[in-house]
């Protein structure tokens, strides 16, 4: 099985903002690092080169293959802010408060913070937050079952 490319570093986020990114990114950057660690109430560490992450945990694929991810991040790319945060249909009401933003399943891209309504960015990373939780337990209980099978 191929190695886990994205594991959690000794880098310092703030050195790694401070250091490779520009302009406004750069000052959005500083303050999502610090209103990311006030949310999800983890310290923050680098994923990876350019993954910013706070918490992490645990996932199991039916597959076998395993490993350890940040359980909510971003990351300051040259396009925009890449914000790992899962979003659904039952966030629907929130995403339509939030601001101008494009999305995937698990990220939200976003070209500058003034662009976005923050206090609904807090609701939907702690809502990610809780659904990280319940899946990291489902595929657990899911990776157990298979064991004693």
């Amino acid at each position: 099985m191929a190695e886990i490319k994205t594991k959690e570093t000794d880098i310092s986020p703030e050195k790694y903002i401070l250091s490779s990114v520009e302009g406004q990114k750069k000052e959005d950057a500083l303050q999502l690092l610090e209103l990311m660690k006030k949310w999800t109430r983890e310290e923050p560490r680098m994923w990876g080169p350019s993954i910013i992450g706070y918490g992490k945990y645990t996932y199991t694929y039916d597959s076998g293959h395993s490993g350890e991810m940040c359980a909510s991040g971003f990351s300051p790319r040259k396009n925009a802010l890449t914000l790992y945060v899962l979003t659904g249909d039952e966030d629907e009401a929130l995403m339509a408060q939030l601001g101008k933003y494009t999305r995937s399943k698990a990220c939200l891209y976003v070209k500058k913070l003034a662009d976005i309504h923050l206090p609904t960015l807090e609701k939907l990373v702690k809502a990610s937050l809780k659904k990280t939780k319940a899946a990291e337990k489902e595929m657990a209980a899911k990776a157990s079952a298979r064991k004693k099978a």
